[in-house]
This record gives C-alpha cells, sequence and structure tokens, in this order.
C-alpha cells in the first residue's frame, strides 16, 4: 500500500461529487487488492482533482478530437509500460468497455501484432515513444507518416498532449507515492524507514 507523506483526507470531508468519484475508484481497487490513496491526498486540493477528472478526462480524453478508443489503447500502452498497477486495474476495465478485445489487451506491448488495426498500431508506437523509459523518444518522419495515415495534424497534436499528461501524471503519482506499483515500475520505491539513512548518505555524496 502506498504511504504517501502528504495527510489523508477522508471521505466525510470530501465535497460531494468527488467522495462519489473516490468511492467509485475504491470499490473498483479494492474488488482487485488495491486502494485509492490518490484520492484522498488529492483532497487536499480538490480544485486540482477536479480539474484533472472534469478538465482534463472530461473534456479532453472522453471529449477531444480522437476516438475514445484509441486514447483508451494510449493510456493503457502507457500504464502497462511504466508499471502503474492502480492504473492498470482502472484502465483495463475502461479499455474494455470502449470496445478493446482481451486479445488486444494482452498484446498491447506488442505494436506488430496482427490483433492490431494500422490505426492502433501507430498509437502503439507513439505510446513508446512518450513513455517515461524512453529518454530518446521523438516523433520521427516515418511515425508521423504512420500517424498521418490514419489521422489529421490536431488529432496527432491531441494524442501526444494526452500522452504527455498521463505519462507526467505517473511520475507524479510515483514521486509522491500515491499509487501501487507493478514490479517493473521505472522509478524506484521510496526507502523504506531502514532505507533512508543510506539513501540520504547517497544523495549527500
Amino acid at each position: 500500500m502506498p504511504n504517501p507523506l502528504l495527510r489523508r483526507v477522508g471521505p466525510e470531508a470530501m465535497d460531494d461529487w468527488l467522495r462519489a468519484a473516490y468511492r467509485e475508484s475504491r470499490a473498483l481497487q479494492e474488488s482487485k487488492g488495491g486502494d485509492a490513496t490518490f484520492y484522498e491526498i488529492g483532497a487536499n486540493a480538490p480544485e486540482l482533482l477536479e480539474w484533472y477528472i472534469r478538465g482534463f478526462y472530461g473534456s479532453v480524453f472522453y471529449g477531444g478530437r480522437v476516438d475514445v478508443r484509441m486514447k483508451e489503447l494510449l493510456r493503457y500502452r502507457l500504464s502497462m509500460t511504466h508499471g502503474c498497477a492502480f492504473c492498470n486495474k482502472g484502465n483495463i476495465e475502461a479499455a474494455r468497455r470502449a470496445g478493446l478485445g482481451d486479445d488486444q489487451l494482452a498484446a498491447v506491448m506488442d505494436a506488430d501484432s496482427d490483433v492490431f488495426s494500422g490505426p492502433e498500431r501507430a498509437v502503439l508506437r507513439l505510446a513508446a515513444e512518450m513513455a517515461l523509459t524512453n529518454m530518446e523518444g521523438r516523433l520521427t518522419p516515418a511515425l508521423y507518416d504512420s500517424l498521418s495515415a490514419h489521422f489529421d495534424d490536431g488529432e496527432i497534436f491531441e494524442l501526444g498532449m494526452v500522452a504527455a499528461v498521463l505519462t507526467g501524471m505517473a511520475k507524479f503519482l510515483f514521486v509522491y507515492d500515491l499509487v501501487e506499483r507493478e514490479a517493473h515500475c521505472p522509478v524506484g520505491p521510496p526507502p523504506t524507514a531502514e532505507q533512508k539513512p543510506a539513501a540520504e548518505q547517497a544523495a549527500a555524496e
């Protein structure tokens, strides 16, 4: 379970809309052995959670120019790459609701799989370039050609911005210890109480 330094806010102190979102997330997470720490900490600044949930997700991710199915594929590929256990538990269900099949979800790390269409392969390749783990990522002419065969420039811009927000949020969630991580998460877990003196000493050197 995450162990953040920031204060947790109980549901009784949350606004009605946030309490409802928290309970929905907590029910899903607990059904899969997880928790909703992100909401409990985010409730310290509810206006920021409102922007993230209603602004980014409401207006851009579930609105915007690009079909939601493509953005769900992009999101699931990123969360699987980043090893966000909290994200993966919710993202796989959202991807299924958007119409992605279990065969596609199982193959999400393989953009060349024949279970994907041309636009899906292009989106997966963009996700690979945008991931935290790829410090040399770029929109190459070949990738642009692959994307532009199926999306206009506004849609390609949207896909990139969505990936950027999701990737930046992933780093934030890991650094602040707000979510469970998979074993392959590239951002290391915070040091334990026993490890802290050594970690602090190493940082000072």
